[in-house]
């Protein structure tokens, strides 16, 4: 089992960036998947980021592609989200996902834990 807290969002000026951050709990952090996902007001959670859990491969959702990454430090259980180049509609609810089989995963099903969420908001 593993529980997860967020950090690191808040207001920016469009074009800025933000970092986010995913503290992880449990002694088999290394072995989870690991993704992030964002939810808008109305708008269903949607896939971000996710990386897995050894190879270090990683898969971004297109309208972040060039812009956001994905990274992972196995020693100290945290995985981030440097975001670059922030717009508008980057604007929402952030999430930290987990998943035991620790493969490459976009499915909000296929992740077994999550964090509360940190608020992300852009400013035009």
């Amino acid at each position: 089992q593993v529980q997860l807290v967020e950090s690191g969002g808040g207001l920016v000026q469009a074009g800025g960036s933000l970092r986010l951050s995913c503290a992880a709990s449990g002694r088999t952090f290394s072995m989870y998947g690991m993704g992030w996902y964002r939810q808008a007001p109305g708008k269903e959670r949607e896939f971000v980021a996710a990386i897995a859990r050894s190879s270090g491969k990683t898969d971004y959702a297109d309208s972040v592609k060039g812009r956001f990454t994905i990274s992972r430090d196995n020693a100290k259980n945290m995985v981030y989200l440097q975001m670059n180049s922030l717009k508008p509609e980057d604007t929402a609810v952030y999430y930290c996902g987990a998943d035991q089989v620790g493969l490459l995963r976009r499915r909000k099903a296929d992740y077994g834990y999550w964090g509360p969420g940190t608020q992300v908001t852009i400013s035009s």
